[in-house]
């Protein structure tokens, strides 16, 4: 049984597969509405977070332990969580940028068959990993989507389950926008994301890493360096609620173990 996962993807195309794959992990994104909690590690150019994060159908609560190298007393933390919960405001803004990133996310899934060219560098009974190389004849609809095309590199796919279990890409020329006056995004840049199963058939993102050299004033929202690394999923039951969260975040462990763990 263990060899049919490969015979299967021998008999279809690189294009084919990523085409599955694609299909599969939208699918799944969209039906999956489970709720979690997580050791969240984020380190970008202006700033260093390590902090527990609760998910609802209505926005995250967010247990602030260590911001910039300074462990938050747990009062403290507590007036975060309080602050934003009686913040509409805040949760509002929250949930757009959270529905942004996913519509963001599915639009970039959605160009990976087009967008590139494909091949089989490796097949084994539980994973295929393909090698991607721009595809010359596609037009990126977004300027999003033009620093995704310009990109090279591997994607790791679970045979069994036809989900994405890592990208790894870096930038195969510059990119410029407006000829180089809004910015350009140099040769060399990289990037990673990688997601594991964390219960039967739910995936989750693990890590994200983002470092690319330049300057683009058309991406104000996006930091060009970043490592995020997420850890100690635990799935939550039902639909919480904020206040539900909250509270299920504070009886997380508050040491400085977390500090040691998430490196």
């Amino acid at each position: 049984m263990l060899a049919f996962p490969a015979v299967l993807l021998r008999a279809q195309t690189p294009q084919q597969l990523i085409q599955q794959i694609i299909d599969t992990e939208r699918t799944a994104n969209k039906n999956d509405h489970s709720q979690w909690i997580y050791l969240d590690h984020s380190v970008k150019s202006k700033e260093q977070l390590l902090q527990w994060v609760a998910t609802t159908p209505n926005g995250d609560v967010n247990r602030l332990l260590v911001k910039d190298g300074r462990g938050l007393p747990e009062p403290e933390q507590l007036t975060l969580i309080k602050k934003f919960l009686h913040d509409p405001h805040a949760q509002k803004k929250q949930m757009t940028e959270n529905a942004h990133d996913y519509q963001q996310v599915d639009d970039l899934l959605r160009l990976l068959p087009a967008g590139f060219i494909w091949t089989v560098l490796k097949t084994t009974p539980d994973e295929t990993t393909l090698h991607f190389v721009p595809n010359p004849s596609f037009k990126p609809p977004t300027h999003e989507a033009r620093v995704f095309a310009a990109a090279t590199g591997v994607l790791v796919a679970d045979n069994h389950q036809h989900r994405i279990r890592s990208v790894h890409g870096s930038l195969m020329h510059d990119v410029t926008f407006g000829g180089g006056l809004l910015g350009r995004l140099k040769q060399g840049g990289s990037f990673a994301i990688e997601q594991q199963q964390v219960a039967p058939s739910l995936w989750q993102l693990t890590l994200i890493h983002i470092h690319l050299d330049g300057n683009a004033l058309l991406f104000k929202s996006i930091s060009f360096q970043e490592d995020d690394d997420r850890s100690r999923f635990t799935q939550q039951p039902g639909s919480p609620t904020l206040d539900q969260a909250a509270q299920a975040v504070m009886h997380q462990p508050g040491s400085a173990q977390q500090q040691t763990a998430s490196r």
